[in-house]
Order: structure tokens, then C-alpha cells, then sequence
């Protein structure tokens, strides 16, 4: 039986397929803060410890949390996660791309590389889409309660899960098969054949990787934010990125027909490459 190729459409979450943080669909309005309360202590303490924006808003949520006497299981982040906003189109968007992608000869999975928290992630209404997730965690007691960072995804952190997709690794811990050399044709998904897609600093050098590879990165942004716009702009205009699009998962958007014609140019290479 001739074999599909797989085309992996990999996505940031916060700004990407949510139009806020994920915080701030519950936990924090829990602890008693605003969104720009928490964010500024967050940020603050990063700045004056000289330390990861990531781990410090991992640590603020567990400091946080405790003070007002609120547990930190996993099934507690993935109930936050359950009234995640998305972005119009979000919740149908995988079907439809799915059944694009099956009606090209091409199968169509996706992968979520995000700072924000696995386990919220895995509370909302998208989390079964997915075919791994790739996120921060924590570390957990006994009890089944959040004692420390387990994994912390910053923007290098990021670029790992690229090799590790490539390769189909879908551990986090594993260190020793991502650096393992692989010929190209010999990879699970090789990078012309993925899908970036992102809308912040922390994606920028994922969204270069895949695109200096001879993948597709895609910078979406806020349609009601100017600035998000400008910064979607000004990637594409660098050459970090392949194309621009409002963060609109309809059917009638951009957003789909880009990914419908880069599959379609995805299915025309791997043919042509059949025949050489």
C-alpha cells in the first residue's frame, strides 16, 4: 500500500489559536488577581532575579495558589482549562483540515509547542485534536499535587520539539534519540512538510528553523490588535516567516486557503520526489 505523507501542522496556543493567556480564563481571577496584576508581579520577579519569564510565572502560580488555599493537581489545571477562549473557527478548523488534507492524499496531524501549561491545555475543548503536546508541567508529590517545574518551554525549548516531531519522539525527557543523526528521508515527517504557526517572540526561532528548512511558517495575529499586525508584518518582511494571516480558523479565511495550497504543494513535491 503506497504511503501517505504526513504533513504536521504545529501551533502555539496563547495569541495563536486563543486570543489571551490561559491563565487568565480562571486561575487568576481564583487568586483573587487581575490579569495585569498577576503579569506584572510575574514579570517583575523576573526582572529582578534575572530570571526565566517562564519559570517565574511557574512559580507564581504554584506561590499564588497556596496562599489562597487552592490546590494544584492536574486535574485542577485542566478544569482552568475548560473555559479557554479560542478564536473564531478554532473548534471546527481540525476537521476541515483533516478532511483536506485526506481528500490530497496526505495525513494531517497536529502538534501544540506552547510556554503556556500542558495540563491546561489538556482541559480544553481542542485537547483531544492533538496529536501530542508539547508544554511547561510541573512535578508532582505523592498526593498528586504541583510541587515544582517540571518542564519549562521557553523559545529554545521550543526549537527541540521541532527535531522531536521530525523524528516522531514524543517524549519530553528524551535527549539522546533527538540528537541522534537521521537522514532526511529517513525522518517521520520531514521539515517541507510541516506548519508553523505562532504569533510571538518566543516562536520566532521556531518559525525561522521551519522555514529555513524548506517548511511553512505561518504569523498570525490579532485582527482588533494594530500592533500584533505590525509584528506579523515585520516578520514576514524579515524572511522569518512565510506568510501573514488574521487568526480567523474559518473555512473562508486566509488562514485555510494558505494551508489548503501548502498542502496541496506539499503533495506535488513528495509525488515528484516519487519519481526521481
Amino acid at each position: 500500500m503506497k504511503r501517505k505523507p504526513i504533513v504536521a501542522l504545529i501551533y502555539d496556543f496563547d495569541g495563536t489559536l486563543s486570543p489571551g493567556n490561559m491563565q487568565e480564563f480562571g486561575f487568576i481571577q481564583a487568586v483573587g488577581k487581575t490579569p495585569k496584576e498577576f503579569w506584572t508581579m510575574s514579570d517583575g520577579l523576573a526582572a529582578g532575579q534575572d530570571a526565566s519569564n517562564v519559570l517565574s510565572y511557574m512559580k507564581m502560580m504554584f506561590d499564588e495558589a497556596r496562599k489562597n488555599g487552592i490546590t494544584l493537581r492536574r486535574k485542577d489545571f485542566r478544569r482552568f482549562g475548560q473555559d479557554i477562549q479560542l478564536y473564531e473557527g478554532v473548534k471546527e478548523w481540525f476537521k476541515a483540515v483533516n478532511e483536506y488534507g485526506a481528500a490530497h492524499g496526505v495525513k494531517v496531524e497536529h502538534y501544540i509547542n506552547s510556554s503556556g501549561l500542558k495540563e491546561i491545555i489538556e482541559g480544553s475543548p481542542i485537547a483531544s485534536e492533538f496529536k501530542h503536546i508539547f508544554a511547561c508541567t510541573y512535578i508532582y508529590n505523592d498526593a498528586g499535587e504541583a510541587v515544582w517545574p517540571g518542564i519549562s518551554v521557553d523559545y529554545t525549548a521550543k526549537t527541540q520539539f521541532i527535531f522531536k516531531i521530525s523524528k516522531g519522539i514524543f517524549s519530553a525527557h528524551d535527549n539522546k534519540k533527538v540528537n541522534e543523526s537521521v537522514a532526511e528521508d529517513k525522518k517521520r515527517i520531514p521539515y517541507p512538510q510541516m506548519i508553523y504557526f505562532g504569533d510571538g517572540e518566543t516562536d520566532i526561532p521556531s518559525m525561522k528553523i521551519v522555514t529555513m528548512f524548506g517548511g511553512h511558517s505561518i504569523a498570525v495575529y490579532d485582527p482588533s490588535n494594530t500592533k500584533k499586525k505590525a509584528f506579523a508584518d515585520k516578520l514576514k518582511r524579515q524572511g522569518r516567516v512565510s506568510f501573514t494571516a488574521p487568526a480567523d480558523y474559518r473555512t473562508d479565511s486566509r488562514t485555510f486557503k494558505v494551508v489548503c495550497a501548502i498542502i496541496d504543494k506539499i503533495k506535488a513535491d513528495y509525488e515528484l520526489k516519487q519519481l526521481e
